[in-house]
């Protein structure tokens, strides 16, 4: 359990999910509490636990929801709020191959995508409500709603673990609430 709280480590874990052209500008140890993530892929289809493109392919929904609290490294950049798992984890995933993407960002997929990195990269612009509240011992919890109807349930702990391993933890779980409190959010 201690590993999890490396500074090191959590950058190698968010780096994963960033996007080019990004760069990680603050990042610390969370708690996910319940996650409901929906995304649309377009030109592909599901092989295995990846989806791959294909030239005639169609649209792929992709449903991955988690209700058990599980350790969670949470970041943002410039546009983004990343999520990495800090272990593998177990997610229950539904698949549309007819879906209506109404409303819905349709991601073009040019190369494989595993089944893993559904659910850890979201657009800022995409966050439709975030309800940022006092929780527990000085943590925050956020309640994130993406206009796709994707929801997101997140603790920041106040401390960053023992032993000194989030030398950073506190500057940046500011950074990451300033963030998110600054998206039209509401504060209970």
């Amino acid at each position: 359990m201690s590993g999890v709280f490396d500074e090191k480590r959590m950058t190698k874990f968010l780096d994963r999910y960033i996007p080019d052209g990004e760069v990680l500008r603050a990042g610390i140890h969370g708690i996910g509490l319940e996650t409901e993530v929906r995304q649309v892929f377009g030109n592909c289809s599901l092989v295995g636990e990846e989806i791959v493109p294909r030239e005639n392919g169609g649209l792929l929904e992709v449903s991955k929801r988690k209700y058990s609290n599980y350790d969670v490294y949470i970041g943002i950049t410039q546009r983004y709020l990343i999520l990495s798992e800090c272990d593998i984890y177990k997610h229950l995933y539904d698949f549309n191959e007819n879906p209506d993407p109404a409303g819905t960002v349709v991601e073009e997929v040019s190369g494989c995508i595993p089944l893993d990195y559904v659910g850890t990269c979201f657009l800022l612009s995409e966050i439709s409500r975030c309800v940022v509240k006092k929780g527990w011992m000085g943590s925050v919890k956020c309640q994130i709603t993406m206009k796709n109807g994707s929801q997101l349930k997140l603790m920041l702990p106040k401390r960053g673990g023992i032993g000194g391993g989030m030398p950073n933890h506190t500057k940046y779980r500011e950074e990451i609430i300033a963030c998110l409190s600054n998206l039209n959010c509401a504060h209970a």
